[in-house]
């Protein structure tokens, strides 16, 4: 009878532990409201200059939209440093690169300026567009910087927007540190704008 609990205990642990291992490869799902060939959803954000912005003020134009977590964030400053590298690739296809972000105004201005490009940061500080748009990450900041920046965050998501607003590619990282390839994205740019 004990070998036979031992043995029930055994499976469970390892059924256990597939489930956790399959859960950390495929993260999270994509929202619905940002699954391909829906329109892009109406929401407010703040820019870098202090001025309110919406999401319907991309019409005509093309654009690039990344969810990031913060300058804190390893994984985010390297897929800012490495899309801001392909920046003019991007405004020579027509289109804008828009960074959302939890991040405080002053904080995102300083990332603007040290980037010395163009794109832009939209501010989501009190991550209503997160909560919005399904994206929220509780108890997503980590270590000390829960202080600064609260305990939840925004997941990070890569958008492609036609110059009509529909979401032509969508992609939610599998784990914070899994990030869309910029070449993958630049592809998926050209193929919306023809070229």
């Amino acid at each position: 009878m004990e070998n036979a609990l031992i043995g029930i205990v055994a499976i469970l642990v390892v059924a256990a532990g597939f489930w956790l291992f399959r859960r950390s490869k495929t993260g999270r799902r994509m929202p619905a409201v940002l699954r391909r060939g829906q329109p892009l959803p109406d929401f407010r954000a703040t820019d870098e200059k202090g001025n309110v912005v919406e999401s319907g003020s991309l019409g005509g134009a093309p654009a690039v939209i990344l969810f990031v977590r913060g300058n804190w964030c390893p994984f985010c400053t390297k897929q800012v440093a490495d899309l801001t590298s392909h920046y003019k690739e991007i405004v020579d296809l027509g289109s804008r690169l828009i960074f959302v972000t939890p991040k405080p105004l002053e904080t995102t201005r300083r990332v603007a300026e040290f980037y010395e490009v163009e794109f832009d940061f939209w501010l989501d500080e009190q991550l209503s567009i997160t909560r919005q748009l399904d994206l929220l990450h509780r108890d997503g900041v980590p270590g000390d910087y829960h202080v600064e920046y609260g305990n939840e965050t925004v997941w990070p998501a890569a958008l492609v927007v036609d110059a009509e607003g529909i979401i032509r590619f969508s992609e939610v990282s599998k784990t914070v540190a899994d990030r869309p390839d910029s070449k993958k994205l630049l592809a998926e740019l050209r193929r919306v704008v023809g070229r």
